[in-house]
């Protein structure tokens, strides 16, 4: 019986790592799949910090993924990286995939986003999931707790308002500059992400 599984954690917890790895493995046993993502940091591909990636299909809002697997059939499973961008809409035709055509679904999403509240695609993949997979990489704040939050920074400081998407990476401070500005994500447990301190 095919199932929907939906995989989450923070940013560092090795969803895109093990997404591709899943993708990898059902291919390399002749079993044919399609991997897509929405907004991956690289574009249309699915990319790790390890350094691995392969080529997605990108999943724009006005994508109709159950109608994407049908012109793809014959297909044995999807793998969907960055799910926590998809629509309620699109979360819903996973779900169809997996019921009308005995197809797996891997999903893999942040479960927060930077103010601490669920992303609509989250929520929703949350709410109609066969499996719900809490990631066992452990992301740590700056002080070796464990870390809960993808805290955005903003010129070096944390903020708690803007726009829901705006694509960053854990990368070093100064790394991106969007609008004048210097954005980054840093991970922080609550206690930190709270007081707004990023450490030394």
């Amino acid at each position: 019986m095919a199932t929907l599984r939906f995989s989450f954690g923070t940013m560092g917890s090795g969803k895109s790592t093990l997404a591709l790895q899943i993708h990898h493995n059902l291919s390399s046993r002749h079993l044919y799949g399609l991997l897509l993502t929405r907004l991956d940091r690289d574009g249309m591909q699915v990319t790790s910090r390890l350094g691995v990636a392969a080529p997605a299909i990108q999943v724009d809002p006005d994508l109709d993924i159950h109608k994407l697997a049908v012109e793809h059939w014959p297909l044995h499973y999807l793998v969907c990286d960055e799910a926590q961008f998809y629509t309620v809409e699109q979360c819903d035709q996973l779900a169809r995939v997996v019921d009308d055509m005995e197809v797996d679904v891997y999903a893999f999403g942040l479960i927060t986003d930077f103010r601490g509240q669920l992303f609509d695609g989250t929520k929703r993949l949350l709410e109609i999931a066969d499996e719900r997979v809490p990631l066992q990489v452990e992301a740590r704040c700056w002080c070796g707790a464990h870390a809960t939050h993808n805290a955005r920074v903003v010129n070096d400081l944390v903020v708690y308002e803007g726009e829901t998407v705006v694509v960053g990476d854990t990368a070093d401070p100064g790394a991106q500059k969007i609008f004048g500005d210097v954005v980054r994500y840093e991970l922080l447990c609550r206690r930190h992400y709270n007081l707004g301190e990023l450490g030394a």
